[in-house]
């Protein structure tokens, strides 16, 4: 504990002198977390796969090469994003502007997953670094090469009173969880969110959490059945279905599932096939995952099943005729198993998701605008897609975050940036005039807030 409160001090006090401040400041050490990423670039990819049997290819994808689109696009905005905005001032204020200046949190703690190891702690990394503040991070302890390599990355990068890794389980968590940090990010599950809140409320320090929740792919007998299940079992079992807003569960028109199950299946067979019979298909993190995910295969299995507990390695399955009363509808699968449910209107099946626990994301396939409308303005959700799964995720022009059970707060982009700065209003007033009106000895005060407020 204390020694995690000296970094803490530390780093108060770096941040107290003002130079992670300026913006030349603020790119360079976007330019040096982008160099120091290149140099144990080999490092992570094998710490991916070590971990939990990541390809390099996908980890790059879905890891190395996100964070690089994210640092580039940071560096190409952040001058426009952080500049002072002036607004509009109301007449009843005559002779002042009013402007909006951007100010850092301060010290700030970033706690991550072990789905997205990389990803996932430094893009958050990546807003606070660009809103002038300083930052201790949390990787995952279930990943913990990958978190080694975090920490090396971290070190070479930046001094530990301005950016720092640390690394540990439970204990750890709690400890730094005790501080009066200025801002707290967290990305992970619904049940480890509501103790990071409880504990930033000592503090009253605010926070952003990203959970996750049962994300359902809706479609309608107005679908192209085809490109929908090509399109829901690449969402699904991309990173063996450990992905916060993969699609949880099918929810499909009566007239079309066996049509849609039938293409899920093919597709499921040639994207996934040969690397789960080779060994090479992503494994589940840990050993309680697996036998909890294990313990949900069970139904009218269509597809896989098939688990190998000497690898942790889960078959991508497909389950049919499951109802909400299913193990698997019960939470969040968060693995490679995907339930399949019907429905017989549209109606019914918003009002049965909208009785659910508002999740992360929703997808409709529909070649109807206004089936597509009438779902999105319908439902609670964090985001989302029409005719898609996940790809909404990787656009910096849109917020990504959760409502609700799935979370709160946005980033991504320029909303990473204004999740860590505070906007401080300004009123400038002249000294020049000074209407005697606004004073309480004044006879003209209420003829002039009638005047000006009527």
């Amino acid at each position: 504990m204390k020694m995690y409160e000296s970094l803490f001090n530390r780093q108060k006090q770096f941040y107290q002198s003002g130079r992670t401040k300026t913006l030349s400041f603020r790119i360079e050490a976007l330019k040096q977390l982008k160099r120091s990423i290149r140099y144990y670039e080999s490092a992570l990819l094998d710490a991916m796969e070590k971990d939990f049997n990541k390809g390099r290819a996908e980890a790059y994808l879905t890891e190395i090469g996100y964070v690089y689109n994210e640092i580039n696009y940071t560096m190409k905005h952040l001058e426009k994003w952080a500049e002072t905005k002036k607004v509009k001032t109301p007449a009843t204020h005559i002779g002042s502007t009013s402007k909006i200046y951007k100010e850092p949190y301060g010290v700030t703690l970033i706690i991550a997953p072990w789905n997205y190891p990389f990803n996932l702690t430094v893009a958050p990394l990546i807003g606070a670094i660009s809103a002038g503040n300083t930052a201790i991070l949390k990787p995952s302890e279930h990943t913990p090469t990958v978190a080694g390599v975090i920490s090396n990355i971290m070190t070479l990068a930046f001094p530990e009173k301005y950016v720092a890794s640390v690394e540990g389980g439970i204990e750890t968590n709690q400890s730094l969880l005790s501080l009066p940090f200025n801002y707290i990010f967290y990305t992970g599950s619904s049940h480890v969110g509501r103790i990071v809140m409880e504990s930033a409320a000592r503090h009253l320090t605010p926070v952003t959490l990203e959970l996750g929740g049962k994300s359902p792919a809706i479609v309608t007998k107005h679908a192209d059945v085809k490109l929908a299940a090509k399109r829901i079992v690449w969402g699904k079992f991309l990173n063996a279905g450990q992905t916060c807003v993969a699609p949880d569960f099918v929810y499909a028109d009566a007239k079309i599932k066996k049509k849609l199950i039938h293409h899920m299946k093919y597709y499921t067979e040639k994207f996934y096939a040969e690397a789960f019979k080779t060994g090479t298909y992503m494994n589940i993190v840990n050993q309680n995952h697996f036998e909890r995910l294990r313990g949900l295969i069970q139904g009218n299995v269509v597809y896989g099943g098939t688990t190998r507990p000497a690898t942790l390695t889960i078959e991508p399955t497909i389950i049919d005729d499951v109802d909400f009363g299913h193990d698997a509808m019960q939470e969040e699968v968060f693995g490679p198993i995907l339930p399949v449910l019907q429905f017989e209107s549209l109606d019914k099946a918003i009002l049965d998701i909208r009785d659910l626990p508002d999740p992360l994301a929703l997808y409709v396939f529909t070649d109807r605008k206004s089936e597509a409308k009438k779902v999105i303005r319908s439902i609670p959700f964090g985001g989302g897609a029409v005719n898609d799964t996940v790809f909404h995720l990787v656009n910096p022009h849109l917020p990504f975050g959760g409502r609700g059970n799935s979370g709160m707060g946005k980033y991504h982009g320029r909303y990473s940036f204004d999740t860590f700065t505070h906007e401080k209003s300004i009123l400038h007033q002249t000294t020049c005039i000074d209407f005697p009106f606004r004073y309480p000895d004044s006879k003209l005060l209420g003829k002039a807030i009638k005047y000006l407020w009527k």
